[in-house]
């Protein structure tokens, strides 16, 4: 009998269920309509796949250095010059394997087992089962819409009180909710973080989808983040797995040392191609165009059907919706949606284990014509 870690006991990511169920039915020739998973509909932009092209033709594909490809390196140095304004010197990037293996490669860095990772509730579920299956501890701070769903220093500071958090994870633009920390919350929580010796990390995956304002990175007020990001949302390069850092000085050659022995490298061909994406600006702000009219069907039609929004949907591409006027129970909603009437979505459980049950996540990250059908098929099933 094979004995199981504790480490690997970790929850399913239930949207990831929904999808696989999806995908079943969609084998047997049933039209699914996906409000479920936050990726783009897109292809990679022309010039990243023509980049890709020549790659395979010329280049001699293999490992890299643990820390990427310094001509990858260089152009996300200059993408935080041209974007931001903030000069990143290129020897503190790590490209990475998606910025999920930039999660765990911080969580390592910074965080001894045992150690207490702050996130929010409704929050990112990979968070809470990456923390566990390092033997670290996530502490979920519930987070409230009359606030915008922004973690506060107060709400942070109590928890902390009660039992010291070593490291604290903010998302903005955040998944499920869509919502931004302003940058006057991000500072003080950076402030509160430096004065505390708390590690911050700051998720800045769905920077370049923001509907209200403009983004700010957490650079722009400290060198002492870290910062993760990646090609997958805004650059539509979900397949590729491909990500960065912008580390402290001092955890560059620790994460380069885990990043060497968990992972050798960033897949080479993507690390030749992403570059690329930089220089793609017009193509990729159309496709935001596409989901900034998705956001705008949603925001009219899901409340006519008794689902209001539980949160300002300012950034990425999620409406975190209060369904509880149809159930109090998001995944047997989420089920009977996707086996009635062939839509899926995200149950509410994924991100928010306690209040979850009451919320579903809808996806507009697909086409208008998918939205709009999948609003179809939702209004007839939940006004007949």
């Amino acid at each position: 009998m094979t004995i199981l870690s504790a480490r690997g006991a970790v929850e399913p990511f239930y949207a990831m269920d929904v999808l696989r169920d999806a995908n079943a039915l969609a084998d047997v020739g049933h039209d699914i309509l996906s409000l479920a998973v936050g990726q783009p509909s897109h292809s990679a932009p022309k010039g990243v796949l023509e980049a890709a092209e020549k790659a395979l033709r010329e280049a001699k594909l293999g490992y890299t250095d643990g820390l990427g490809r310094m001509e990858t390196r260089r152009a996300i140095a200059a993408h935080y010059a041209e974007r931001y304004g903030v000069e990143v010197p290129v020897g503190r990037i790590a490209v990475t394997t998606g910025s999920s293996a930039g999660f765990s490669l911080a969580f390592l860095a910074v965080t001894d087992p045992g150690g207490r990772v702050a996130i929010t509730a409704p929050g990112y579920p990979a968070y809470r089962n990456i923390i566990k299956a390092l033997s670290l501890e996530a502490v979920e701070i519930e987070t409230d819409i009359a606030e915008d769903h922004m973690l506060s220093v107060d709400a942070l500071q109590a928890a902390h009180r009660e039992k010291r958090i070593d490291t604290l994870l903010i998302a903005s633009p955040a998944n499920p909710t869509g919502a931004v920390t302003d940058r006057h919350h991000l500072a003080a929580l950076m402030d509160f973080c430096r004065d505390e010796n708390i590690a911050f990390i700051s998720d800045e995956i769905y920077h370049g989808l923001r509907y209200t304002g403009d983004d700010r990175t957490a650079l722009s007020h400290t060198d002492d983040a870290i910062v993760i990001n990646s090609f997958s949302k805004y650059y539509c390069m979900t397949g590729w797995r491909i990500g960065w850092m912008v580390l402290p000085e001092d955890l560059v050659r620790p994460v380069e040392r885990l990043a060497q022995s968990l992972y050798i490298s960033a897949p080479d061909l993507s690390q030749l191609a992403a570059p690329a994406a930089f220089g793609c600006t017009d193509e990729l702000e159309a496709i935001k165009d596409g989901y900034r009219a998705n956001r705008a069907l949603l925001m009219e039609r899901l409340p006519a059907m008794g689902i209001s929004f539980a949160a300002p949907p300012d950034g990425a591409f999620y409406a975190w919706c209060d369904v509880s006027a149809h159930t109090n129970d998001s995944m047997d909603f989420a089920k009977r949606m996707l086996e009635e009437i062939h839509v899926a979505a995200a149950p509410g459980l994924d991100f928010d284990p306690v209040n979850g049950p009451r919320f579903m996540r809808f996806s507009y990250a697909g086409s208008t014509e998918t939205i709009a059908r999948a609003l179809d098929r939702m209004d007839g099933w939940l006004t007949s």
